[in-house]
């Protein structure tokens, strides 16, 4: 199977035409990697944001880095539906629950039931870095997304 691209603009493309954007992006990821949160919650996050935002490109990409630090596969195939699935920590729950809310912000503002679990699982420290990343995301599905970059599928998983 060959993958069609449908980009507006490549990624390859993107990094050459806005160094500036890449870098400042990259900044943000980077402290988020610095703030001691779980590289495995932070994927998965990253991974349910791209689902809700419809972005093939950060879908995919999050998906072969969470394969890379070994998230379990059974999280990665469940991550859309984690609320039934009942294999998710409190941890999880939590970081998973406040990324939809902040996903969907402009259908509904976070609710107290959303502070109140953000807030029992995470410190305030650790509430604002999770904030930043699911902010993060959500600037890189609207630029990836918008831009069509094509998603990143490793060779052995076209077959």
């Amino acid at each position: 199977m060959t993958l069609e691209s449908h980009a507006f603009i490549d990624m390859s493309e993107f990094e050459r035409e806005a160094p500036e954007v890449l870098a400042a992006l990259a900044a943000l990821g980077k402290a988020v990697d610095n703030s001691g949160l779980e590289k495995s919650l932070t994927e998965l996050i990253k991974v349910r944001a791209s689902q809700l935002n419809g972005c093939a490109f950060c879908l995919q990409y999050h998906l072969n880095y969470a394969r890379k630090l070994r998230v379990t596969p059974a999280k990665l195939d469940l991550v859309a539906t984690w609320r039934e699935a009942g294999l998710f920590s409190a941890r999880e729950r939590a970081a998973l629950a406040w990324t939809e809310a902040l996903t969907l912000m402009p259908l509904r503002a976070p609710s107290e039931s959303d502070y109140t679990q953000l807030h029992a699982q995470f410190s305030r420290t650790e509430s604002a870095f999770l904030t930043t990343a699911i902010g993060a995301i959500n600037a890189w599905n609207r630029i990836a997304g918008a831009l069509r970059f094509s998603p990143p599928i490793p060779a052995d998983r076209l077959d």
